[in-house]
């Protein structure tokens, strides 16, 4: 017997993603459980078809009647993640910080066009503070290493300033 087409993706529970691929979910008691999304559309029916066998729902709601048992639906599908209330409320959290960072990105594209100059000063500003630090560890650098050359150094073995030795001066680090 062919299975049974429900349906916009042919199958019930399975919904056609604009990617190309299918989403599988079940409702029961108030949850939804996803089931994932899966490359054909039957991989998605076969975890739906196995999540209702869980659920103990009847034939007649499965896309594949022709499955005999539990575990053989477990055996052809994945078995599904539950979808509840704290995954939706880390969901719109998440939603809502990219949602403050999308705002923030358009204000300060705005700012940007509407005060150019302070584009400007600001960009000196960075560059000079990255040409300062620079410049305080070759200092940092050349103290330590006139200390290591140096017989009556001051700097006791355990010295934190011991390790300026090794601090990289190129001009490209910040």
């Amino acid at each position: 017997m062919p299975p049974r087409r429900r349906g916009s993706s042919g199958f019930r529970g399975v919904r056609a993603r604009p990617s190309g691929r299918f989403y599988a979910e079940i409702r029961a008691g108030g949850f939804r459980l996803t089931l994932g999304t899966y490359n054909t559309p039957e991989l998605a029916a076969r975890a739906y078809d196995a999540a209702a066998w869980r659920f103990r729902r009847p034939r007649r709601d499965m896309n594949f009647p022709d499955v005999e048992s539990l575990e053989e639906a477990e055996f052809l599908a994945p078995a599904p993640c539950l979808v509840d209330d704290e995954d939706r409320r880390r969901h719109r959290q998440v939603q809502r910080r990219i949602a403050i960072a999308e705002h923030d990105e358009q204000l300060m594209r705005q700012w940007r066009a509407q005060f150019p100059n302070d584009v400007d000063n600001t960009d000196a500003f960075f560059a000079d503070l990255r040409a300062q630090r620079r410049s305080n560890r070759r200092h940092r650098r050349a103290v330590a290493e006139f200390e290591l050359e140096n017989p009556n150094t001051t700097w006791t073995e355990n010295d934190p300033r011991w390790d300026d030795i090794w601090t990289e001066t190129t001009s490209d680090d910040e």
